[in-house]
């Protein structure tokens, strides 16, 4: 039995949604959680301005927001293809309610 058209099309748009949900946000969440991590343990960054250089630290702070926003990409990049590729259930079918045979007594 082959699918509708509109299913088909339906999936194509599933499917290049999430392999760009996690392209943008997975990857994204990936390197925001290893650079969070570093900060957050202390690691000490170079930074060079105008041909000075100085290592120290970040603040903690900056490390654990960056864990925090890594959690919500990744979370974005498992839940998007989760929702849109999951089988949808079939509705269940009408059911017609049909009006009494008897006629109603009349109201007091």
């Amino acid at each position: 039995m082959e699918m509708p058209v509109e299913q088909k099309k339906n999936k194509t748009w599933a499917i290049v949604v999430s392999v760009a949900a996690i392209l943008l946000c997975g990857c994204m969440g990936l390197v925001a959680c290893i650079f969070g991590a570093l900060i957050a343990f202390g690691v000490p960054f170079t930074t060079t301005v105008n041909g000075s250089s100085s290592t120290q630290p970040l603040p903690i702070g900056y490390g654990i927001g960056l864990l925090c926003l890594a959690v919500i990409f990744v979370a974005i990049a498992v839940l998007v293809p989760v929702l849109t590729l999951r089988k949808k259930k079939s509705a269940a079918p009408a059911v017609d309610v049909l009006p009494p045979q008897e006629p109603l007594p009349p109201a007091s």
